[in-house]
């Protein structure tokens, strides 16, 4: 029997919403095929937290792993989707604790009943440092949201981040979750070998257990 798989990463292209002052994607061509140039060659320009991405430690805290120190272990393996459709605040323990139950150690949290906004928006659901407490004592090394951070766009101390720093846990950012049901999954959702950035863009998908 084939294997069902949802693409959860965002299109990146010059629409692609950015948190004010970051570097937005941008491409301009090398060459180009003509009679003298058998290619079409690129280079691109962007910060590698435009779509959907990683955030390595280095992006919290001075002196930490960066995106191609990471291990790659927790960015595969079973996942639960958890459905808090509407939330554009923070995500608090009561509303994950019903979906615990022989959790994975992947958790994946859908906000957005539709597909999320292509322009930058200062208000959108994170997770509450309570629930990544939560979620660190239930077993679980990665989380993930379909919103641009897992703190509120205002945040200065970043406590959810420093919550994983902690934790040694890892983190995904910006996933499109809009087609995928509750439930479990598989994840794969690796990060570039970028052994001095502080985040990697990922092409995350599910996959059907």
């Amino acid at each position: 029997m084939s294997q069902t798989l949802w693409d959860i990463s965002p299109p990146i292209s010059h629409h692609s919403p950015v948190f004010p002052g970051d570097t937005p994607y941008s491409q301009q061509w090398t060459w180009t095929l003509n009679e003298q140039c058998p290619v079409n060659v690129s280079s691109l320009s962007m910060s590698p937290h435009v779509g959907a991405h990683a955030d390595a430690p280095l992006h919290y805290a001075a002196n930490q792993a960066s995106a191609g120190e990471m291990g790659l272990e927790p960015f595969l393996g079973p996942c639960r989707v958890i459905h808090v459709l509407g939330c554009t605040d923070l995500i608090r323990p009561q509303d994950i604790e019903h979906a615990l139950f022989d959790i994975p150690p992947r958790v994946l949290v859908r906000t957005y009943a539709t597909a999320p906004p292509m322009h930058w928006q200062d208000q959108f659901a994170a997770y509450a440092p309570e629930t990544i407490d939560l979620l660190h004592a239930s077993g679980v090394q990665l989380i993930g949201i379909d919103t641009p951070s897992i703190d509120p766009a205002t945040s200065k101390q970043l406590e959810s981040h420093q919550r994983i720093l902690h934790y040694d846990m890892r983190v995904l950012e910006n996933l499109v979750l809009t087609e995928v049901d509750a439930g479990d999954y598989e994840l794969i959702a690796l990060p570039l070998k970028l052994i001095e950035a502080d985040a990697s863009p990922v092409r995350a998908i599910l996959r059907s257990l």
